[in-house]
């Protein structure tokens, strides 16, 4: 009959569990090493910085330190408190944008090897099963919570330096941007250390705006996102300035390098929401660009917020141009419109059609055939809506061409509100 150890006392227990942390403290260097080694081959993320390594060490040695003393000494979990260089280290990968999963599991891998440095000390110190059993409970449960408790204390000065961080950082691109677009002289390169992006270079001007009339708690991060989507798209040199302008409107600058063209429609917006627009400027250079294309990109925009009834899901300001500038008035450009196209103006499908085909075949040159083969339309159809067209006006296209073009430009971007439907007066 196999003998049956007496159950162990909790006396007996700590008695235990404070020999073996006194041993393992004496290799708390040692134990340090490894959990520090162990973090860096495991999450590369934190070894790409440099700078904050030595408080990563740091950070290593006091919890292991910590820990033991906990342990060695039974002190209440409720009384300690994550060391001052973890914290700081936190604060620190805050501010570099380390991702926070990346933190943690940096506590979950040293909690595991820690863990088997002290097993392995109790083990040597013991082989009495129901001993062993129960001092391992007894570490594992402290251990457990210190890791907790000290987790929580991470998560909230990581979180709290992240958003002072973005804060803050926001705030000081904000004022660089102000400055650049009222034309201010600015010293570039605080300037481009400060938006980190370079500004001598090509830039597209972007307004990016969520079209829903309730604004989603996570619209800016959603804006932020399709930006950095379509910069992808666009095969970008780098990261674009991201600006948010209120809570469902951002700014944004695409870096193009020495490239000096951009196409919009090459800017996919697949994969982007549904209710996200955008208004693009056209590539200018340097810091008075930087200025230019943004100034092209509202204007955009706004062409974009007077269409009716939707607006377009994408506006590029090349294509818009004469529009966005007439836009000084609404109401004059209306009037204008209707008095261009007369009853080309009503705003039915039958006289929508006309509207389109008249302004591909003016753009066109005049040309039936070429304009068949981009509406993808038999010759003779094109003909037919070209006369309608001109019944319509009440003249032949060839009279006042430039006026009527634009017009029907005007109509094809903003719709019903430039147009009159049939029946009423203007």
């Amino acid at each position: 009959m196999v003998p049956v150890s007496p159950i162990p006392d909790d006396r007996e227990v700590a008695e235990l569990i404070a020999s073996v942390a006194s041993v393992v403290s004496r290799q708390a260097a040692a134990v340090s090493a490894d959990v520090y080694a162990v973090i860096l081959r495991e999450i590369p993320e934190l070894r790409d910085d440099k700078a904050v390594l030595d408080l990563l060490s740091s950070s290593v040695h006091s919890n292991v330190g910590t820990c033991l003393q906990v342990i060695r000494h039974q002190i209440e979990l409720t009384a300690v408190h994550a060391p001052a260089a973890a914290l700081e280290y936190a604060r620190r990968r805050a501010q570099r944008g380390t991702s926070l999963p990346a933190l943690l599991r940096a506590y979950r891998l040293g909690h595991t090897c820690f863990s088997d440095w002290l097993l392995k000390e109790l083990a040597r110190q013991t082989g009495d099963v129901q001993l062993l059993t129960a001092a391992t409970l007894a570490m594992s449960q402290t251990v457990a919570g210190y890791v907790d408790q000290t987790s929580e204390e991470i998560v909230a000065a990581y979180t709290s330096e992240r958003e002072h961080w973005l804060r803050s950082r926001s705030a000081a691109r904000a004022a660089r941007v102000r400055d650049l677009l009222a034309g201010r002289r600015v010293n570039l390169s605080a300037t481009e250390a400060t938006l980190g992006y370079r500004l001598r270079q090509y830039h597209v001007g972007l307004v990016c705006w969520a079209g829903d009339a309730a604004a989603a708690a996570d619209d800016i991060s959603r804006l932020e996102h399709a930006i950095g989507h379509v910069a992808g798209k666009a095969g970008c040199f780098g990261d674009p300035v991201f600006l948010p302008r209120d809570e469902s409107t951002a700014w944004a600058w695409l870096p193009l390098g020495i490239r000096d063209t951009f196409d919009a429609t090459a800017a996919s917006t697949v994969g982007v929401d549904d209710d996200i627009h955008f208004a693009f400027g056209d590539p200018a250079k340097g810091t008075a660009g930087f200025r230019l294309t943004h100034q092209q990109a509202v204007a955009a925009q706004a062409v974009a917020l007077a269409a009716e009834p939707v607006p377009p899901r994408s506006v590029a300001f090349r294509e818009i141009a004469p529009i966005a500038m007439m836009l000084g008035s609404a109401d004059l450009l209306r009037d204008w419109v209707l008095t261009t196209l007369a009853g080309l103006a009503a705003d039915d499908e039958h006289h929508a059609r006309l509207r389109d085909t008249l302004l591909v075949f003016l753009q066109a040159g005049g040309s039936y055939k070429a304009t068949a083969e981009r509406l993808t339309l038999h010759k003779n159809t094109v003909q037919y809506r070209v006369r309608k067209a001109e019944e319509s006006l009440g003249r032949p296209v060839t009279e006042n061409r430039r006026d009527v073009e634009l017009a029907l430009l005007a109509s094809h971007w903003l719709g019903s509100s430039v147009l009159i439907t049939p029946g009423r007066t203007r």
